[in-house]
């Protein structure tokens, strides 16, 4: 396996797995946790944990794992190191799953939640965290964990094809 393709093969498996592990806190710990609280707690706190997320390490992970799955694939194209191809190309498919609805479904909850302000100036919390629909986010959550883990094992496959085929 050429040192490019196995740097890139190895940087889209770390960055999935990554990936598919924040989802998959959300969806057993986070959201669970936050389910039994009362709603300023919910709001003010789901708030906190969205602003803090956008950091440079979580982008890694979220948008690394999309490009350099799509990069793996593109340098496993050679008709001698297509064994791989496949693994990989399922892995990009289910990430591409977690990616459009994490854009199309989660954070819209996420920034709606957000625009409702400063929990301490809102009115009626248990409205804004009805809008929220929790039950909604945890569904398409779960989507994107299952997902995202489907597409690191896909790749971790793919890494032990690639090993094979040299």
């Amino acid at each position: 396996m050429s040192v490019l393709r196995a740097v890139v093969l190895i940087a889209a498996t770390m960055a999935t797995g990554l990936a598919a592990g924040v989802f998959g806190l959300y969806s057993h710990t986070i959201m669970r946790g936050l389910g039994g609280t009362d709603d300023r707690t919910f709001v003010t706190a789901f708030q906190a944990i969205d602003r803090a997320i956008i950091n440079p390490w979580f982008m890694l992970s979220f948008m690394g794992a999309l490009a350099f799955t799509g990069l793996a694939a593109v340098l496993h194209l050679g008709q001698n190191v297509r064994a791989a191809l496949p693994w990989i190309l399922v892995a990009l498919v289910l990430y591409l799953v977690a990616f459009v609805l994490t854009v199309a479904v989660n954070v819209p909850l996420n920034d709606a939640l957000k625009a409702a302000g400063d929990p301490d100036k809102i009115t009626d919390l248990a409205a804004v965290r009805r809008a929220f629909d929790e039950a909604k986010w945890a569904g398409f959550n779960l989507v994107r964990t299952i997902a995202t883990t489907g597409a690191f094992a896909s790749l971790c496959w793919a890494l032990v094809t690639s090993g094979r085929a040299n």
